[in-house]
């Protein structure tokens, strides 16, 4: 078992910067990829960067060139940059992580998720 904890989120003025934190605890000898998901209102909640535990990435297209994901593998922490936010950013933000093999670059454990709200 893997616990997540989300930390950095807020609110900014559109065109800001955030960045999230998701510290892991627990098992972590089996998770490979990390990630975060988000879920705005009234919309299914999806995926925004992941990363496996050599370093390949994955972004949604509506975030590639403005976030960055990262991690450090022996602080069993993962992070997400975001740049040039946009109030479309706007969402609970969830860290996520999983073991190999993982599908659709995601897993079992969830954090209890940070809000982010970007103003216009």
């Amino acid at each position: 078992q893997a616990q997540l904890v989300e930390s950095g989120g807020g609110l900014v003025q559109a065109g800001g910067s955030l960045r999230l934190s998701c510290a892991a605890s627990g098992s972590m000898l089996a998770i490979d990829v990390m990630g975060w998901h988000r879920q705005a209102p009234g919309k299914q909640r999806e995926l925004v960067a992941a990363i496996t535990k050599v370093g390949s990435t994955n972004y949604a297209d509506s975030v590639k060139g403005r976030f960055t994901i990262s991690r450090d593998n022996a602080k069993n922490t993962v992070y997400l940059q975001m740049n040039s936010l946009k109030p479309e950013d706007t969402a609970v933000y969830y860290c996520n992580a999983g073991i190999s093999p993982f599908k659709n670059w995601g897993g079992a454990y969830w954090g209890q998720g940070t809000q982010v709200t970007v103003s216009s």
